[in-house]
């Protein structure tokens, strides 16, 4: 098992524990709590764990092989420093591919899934597994050994686990001016118009002050999709986008419009004809 993958397994009592705690917490006073939804995320989490465990071994060989190609290496201190910040930056450009490139978007719609939003939401995730090796690959070519770079993704993601929570409210506003806070995660995954696409950092919330994509909490968060999948069934879950996706590329009546659903954002919808267009306005069939 790589280094990465048995952070992630040794914070499991951790999780059992804070996931018990806040389901007590919030049922003692009164707050809706969906059981079976947590028992979704959880499945989903357990799955995607254990195929990410031979996933893990390649991606580790194929680290090993990018950085061979560089003639330097960062050792100690200076290593774990430019692998977790830089983990970070590029975890941000990873979430934010995957919620504005429709193809990426079908896998990650897997974690936006449930109407609740609690430490099990944390671990509603995908069960395809490869799409964060693009973005993480860069960094092997820094000269950083790749147990290190698998390392600092498992601690980047550990710590996003404990942002998925309404107990806690905002934090004292330097951490809030930096971190991703539970907060700022609950905006992120808000339906709410104003909430849609923002707040992508995992550790760091700087990147979105940065390139424009933060958003304040300034109103309760409807959580969810924008058009729920309505189910607990995990393989649907899993799959419902990219079999709409499927639909959509095989109804299209030009290739330009096939890349359109596959490459442009979720919702994206081909130009109407002109003769569509005007049929439209005039009362008859819209597209």
């Amino acid at each position: 098992m790589d280094v990465s993958t048995m952070l992630i397994w040794l914070a499991i009592p951790v999780f059992i524990v804070a996931v018990a705690a806040e389901a007590v917490y919030l049922t003692r006073r009164g707050k809706p709590y969906d059981y079976r939804d947590s028992a979704t995320s959880i499945l989903a989490g357990l799955g995607y764990q254990l195929l990410n465990i031979p996933w893990a071994l390649a991606e580790l060989a194929i680290f090993a092989s990018v950085s061979s190609l560089v003639p330097w290496h960062l050792e100690g201190w200076v290593a774990w420093a430019v692998a977790l910040i830089g983990v970070d930056f590029a975890y941000y450009w990873f979430h934010r591919a995957h919620h504005e490139i429709r193809a990426f978007w079908s896998v990650h719609v897997v974690h936006h899934s449930s109407e609740s939003f609690n430490l099990t939401t944390a671990l509603r995730t995908p069960w395809l597994v490869v799409t964060s090796l693009p973005f993480l690959v860069p960094l092997a070519l820094s000269g950083i050994d790749g147990k290190i770079i698998a390392a600092s993704y498992a601690i980047n993601l550990l710590y996003q686990f404990g942002i998925h929570t309404e107990v806690i409210d905002k934090l004292w506003a330097p951490i809030e001016f930096v971190f991703n806070t539970p907060s700022h995660h609950r905006v992120h995954h808000g339906s709410n118009t104003e909430y849609l696409d923002r707040n992508y950092g995992g550790v760091l919330i700087i990147w979105d002050r940065i390139f424009g994509s933060f958003e304040p909490e300034n109103e309760r968060a409807i959580y969810g999709l924008t058009k729920n999948v309505n189910t607990y069934n995990i393989a649907k879950i899993n799959a419902h986008e990219i079999v709409a996706i499927w639909q959509d590329v095989k109804n299209a009546a030009k290739f330009s419009d096939k890349l359109g659903f596959l490459f442009r954002g979720p919702g994206w919808q081909p130009q109407p004809t002109q003769a569509t267009g005007s049929a439209g306005m005039l009362g008859g069939a819209t597209p």
